[in-house]
């Protein structure tokens, strides 16, 4: 079965439960810096290049800490998102912001701290403009929806033409115009339309999209598009059958393209970046849960102290993530279990007849391959409280980089000296 193996035996994990209590997420430092400098290398062909890595997957700035130390830059999407890359050492253009349906106050923060904005729609240039005070940034970027252009896509991100991202051929020729009249001087182009792709030819593809309207753009328009942004999407093999996207054979295609459409127009050297965070922090965490209870019904269940509240995609998506028990790995699996949470919800399950050894209450479950879009997409609903975060230092040592949250947490936005004058 091809999934990362957990970087601690059954002993070294009890001795790190009994000071850290589960569940808690667990990142591998050293894997998650073998992905970055395998995906810069694989890219390192291109004359420019930058991964924005997306704050989105894992935004905890000890993990981003270590990415801006490899030259990675952040791709943010709210307030909060920029404010963690200034505090993790991302600044100026090493941050692009592409967000939708945007307040003023947070493209205000963007253009403060010198970001890349990239506008997902045509009326933003004047939302900006207008909360700016009547200018605008020296660069700027637009967000290209393809439509129909672009074939495929999948639940996670839909099809581009239903998607709500972006501006048509139309509107980002619209967009530039009106840019260069307002006096921007560099440019960028970006698009997003793939999530937890594992097709490489997908990609290539996709360049081939965005190159064309770089060359529509310079000639309607007369400006030299700078930089382009190929979005994110890069998946991972999830599933013991699924296989790792070839990062290396992805950069050659799209170098084959650049070559053919971007130097004979004088582009070359174009900026080339990603805002990959699946890739990159995915396959090096975990999260680590107590099996609590059994159920024998119709069905055999194993009750967990995490939940869905704690790793949502298994019952958002029906998303499959693999699952193994500290110290039983080799046990053969001749049992079928629903791996369950507590939540008062049916799709509160991390697995679902599922083949795995004999589960015993105590034994400690680990759920492989949530290092992104895991503990970020927590929440809150029954009153539950989210996991914690804990990095496997390269030393060997654990440092908690995020505490579990509290009881005191969870009520810390309510007044209640104010409820004994309330009348209800």
């Amino acid at each position: 079965m091809r999934m990362n193996k957990f970087p601690l035996n059954k002993e070294q994990l009890k001795e790190l439960v009994k000071k850290y209590p589960t569940p808690f997420y667990l990142y591998d430092e050293k894997g998650i810096v073998e992905n970055i400098r395998y995906f810069k290398k694989a890219f390192s062909i291109f004359p420019k290049f930058r991964e924005f890595f997306a704050v989105k997957a894992c935004p905890n700035p000890y993990i981003m800490r270590i990415l801006e130390k490899e030259g990675c830059g952040a791709d943010c999407s709210s307030l909060p998102e920029l404010i963690l890359a200034q505090k993790s050492g991302m600044t100026g253009h090493m941050v692009m912001f592409t967000s939708n349906d945007t307040p003023a106050e947070e493209f205000i923060l963007a253009a403060k701290q010198g970001n890349i904005i990239n506008f997902d729609d045509i009326t933003h240039v004047e939302f900006v403009r207008n909360a700016l005070g009547g200018t605008l940034p020296d660069t700027v970027c637009f967000r290209y929806n393809p439509g129909s252009e672009k074939h495929g896509g999948n639940s996670i991100i839909g099809k581009p033409e239903e998607a709500k991202y972006g501006l048509t051929k139309e509107q980002m020729i619209e967009g530039y115009k009106l840019c260069k009249k307002y006096g921007v001087k560099h440019f960028g182009l970006h698009t997003m339309v793939a999530s937890n792709e594992l097709n490489p030819d997908f990609f290539t593809d996709t360049a081939r999209i965005v190159f064309d309207m770089v060359l529509l753009v310079q000639k309607e328009v007369g400006v030299n598009i700078e930089f382009v942004d190929l979005g994110g999407g890069v998946g991972i093999p999830y599933k013991p059958e699924q296989k790792k996207v070839d990062l290396e054979y992805v950069a050659k295609e799209i170098r084959k393209l650049y070559d053919q459409m971007i130097v004979p127009a004088g582009l070359d050297p174009m900026g080339i970046s990603f805002e990959c965070g699946r890739p990159i922090t995915g396959p090096y965490g975990w999260l680590v849960t107590t099996a609590i209870h059994e159920k024998h019904i119709y069905r055999d269940y194993i009750g967990c102290d995490a939940c869905m509240a704690d790793l949502m995609r298994p019952g958002m998506y029906g998303a499959w993530h693999g699952i193994t028990v500290s110290g039983k790995e080799n046990a053969p699996a001749d049992h079928v279990y629903d791996v369950t949470g507590s939540l008062c919800e049916n799709c509160d399950k991390f697995a679902v007849q599922r083949s795995l050894p004999k589960i015993d209450k105590g034994d400690l479950l680990i759920i492989h391959d949530a290092g992104a879009h895991g503990r970020s997409m927590g929440f809150n609903y029954n009153g539950k409280l989210r996991a914690g975060e804990l990095l496997l230092r390269s030393d060997g040592s654990v440092m908690q980089i995020r505490r579990k949250e509290t009881v005191e947490d969870y009520f810390a936005t309510l007044d209640f000296a104010g409820l004994d004058s309330f009348k209800a």
